[in-house]
């Protein structure tokens, strides 16, 4: 297939995609440099650190940032190994469950028939609208009364409603044809092997996708460690570096580890994406968002 002397989506390059390249890698380039500011600032000096005027690019590199950062870790009373088995296992069980959550749901939204099933989805919808701020205090009355402070499974539960997972896994089985879960029925399958073994293979870059948001989510997050729990040996790791500036003195003289820390907690979701990108542009060129 051609269009005005190029083929659409060629294997090799072609002389006609170099207008393509000359708008994209400029884009590409820009879309780059947040990233790039992030891992030059987490190696840079003191004095670079309050340059003025601001530098972008590190001068000269140094990992002092990292020492002082492992050394203030190592004068708490817990230790980080205890906020990082803290995050990872809440991490790990959120994205399981999220993606569960999203499937089951969002395919009984999709394929069966029940009153108020367009409410349930216009409230999902409209769920989206709300950052989490503005549920905050509705949210802390009801894990107060729920007797959940101050325990483990405080850092799962809030995460595991995912309007927005639920959202694209619904669209890509909207796009699953009935007459192949039919079949499926004729041939004697029951319910659960239809989600897990023929929906789930179909739609799973729609999952990928939620297990990303999902671990992103959890593993920046220190909203529940902040506010629902006092025990030090129940929060995560990304407390423990939001914390980082007021507990090693002045933010300023923190700066550096606050600089490293940010570099820590960024590093593994840019490495989750880079590894599912192409699952993830799967699911917004087939979730029906326009």
């Amino acid at each position: 297939m051609r269009f005005r002397g190029t083929r659409v989506n060629p294997k090799h390059f072609e002389r006609g995609q170099i207008g393509f390249y000359i708008v994209l890698i400029p884009l590409a380039l820009v879309m780059m440099l947040p990233v790039v500011y992030i891992i030059n600032h987490a190696f840079k000096p003191f004095d670079e650190l309050f340059a003025y005027p601001p530098q972008f690019f590190v001068i000269r590199p140094t990992l002092q940032n990292f020492s002082d950062m492992f050394r203030f870790m190592g004068q708490t009373q817990t230790p980080m190994s205890r906020f990082l088995f803290n995050s990872l296992s809440s991490s790990l069980i959120i994205v399981i469950f999220s993606v569960a959550l999203s499937l089951q749901a969002g395919y009984i939204l999709s394929k069966k028939r029940f009153s108020l099933k367009k409410t349930l989805f216009a409230i999902n919808t409209v769920s989206m609208m709300f950052v989490p701020i503005a549920v905050r205090i509705p949210r802390y009355l009801v894990i107060e009364r729920a007797g959940l402070l101050d325990t483990f499974i405080i850092l799962i539960l809030p995460m595991l409603a995912m309007p927005v997972g639920l959202f694209l896994v619904k669209q890509f089985i909207d796009q699953v044809p009935d007459a192949l879960i039919e079949a499926a029925r004729i041939d004697g399958a029951k319910e659960f092997y239809i989600i897990t073994r023929v929906v789930a293979p179909i739609v799973k870059p729609a999952l990928v996708t939620v297990a990303i948001l999902a671990f992103q989510t959890s593993w920046n997050s220190h909203e529940a460690s902040t506010l629902f729990i006092n025990d030090d040996n129940l929060r995560t790791f990304a407390f423990f570096m939001h914390a980082l500036g007021t507990g090693a003195g002045t933010e300023v003289a923190a700066q550096g580890m606050i600089a490293a820390s940010s570099l820590m907690l960024f590093m593994p979701n840019l490495i989750i994406f880079i590894l599912m990108q192409s699952q993830v542009l799967n699911t917004m060129a087939h979730s029906g968002i326009k």
